[in-house]
């Protein structure tokens, strides 16, 4: 049970970063002027689809405090480095961002990394 805590943990993180960077692509680039940020930001906040993105953040949490009832930090931290890699994978999946030889040679890494951890 106690990976399936990890495993949320990740999920949570993963789509709530996705989340909120489609939304606020959609919303464009944060104004020069003090008030319009405020604005901005306000709008972004009431928007549903960002409210699930912060409430997954919520369950991420919520989630990782089960782990840590499972698992001690220095095993299960590691495998947050997972959220890293699947950002990268689904970003490039979804919102076409670059690719490029030494991301997918650093996220390698990370993975032989928590193979190795393991």
């Amino acid at each position: 049970m106690g990976y399936l805590y990890i495993l949320g943990t990740i999920g949570f993180t993963v789509y709530g970063q996705l989340i909120l960077k489609w939304k606020i692509d959609q919303y464009g680039s944060l104004p020069d002027a003090f008030m319009d940020k405020v604005i901005f930001l306000l709008q972004l906040l009431l928007n549903p689809w960002i409210l699930s993105g912060l409430f997954s953040a919520f369950l991420a949490a919520l989630c990782w405090m089960a782990a840590m009832t499972k698992f001690d930090i220095s095993y299960a931290y590691p495998f947050m480095s997972l959220s890293f890699v699947l950002v990268f994978i689904l970003s490039a999946l979804f919102f076409g961002e670059p690719v490029s030889a030494q991301k997918i040679i650093g996220f390698s890494l990370v993975i032989v990394g928590i193979i190795i951890m393991r």
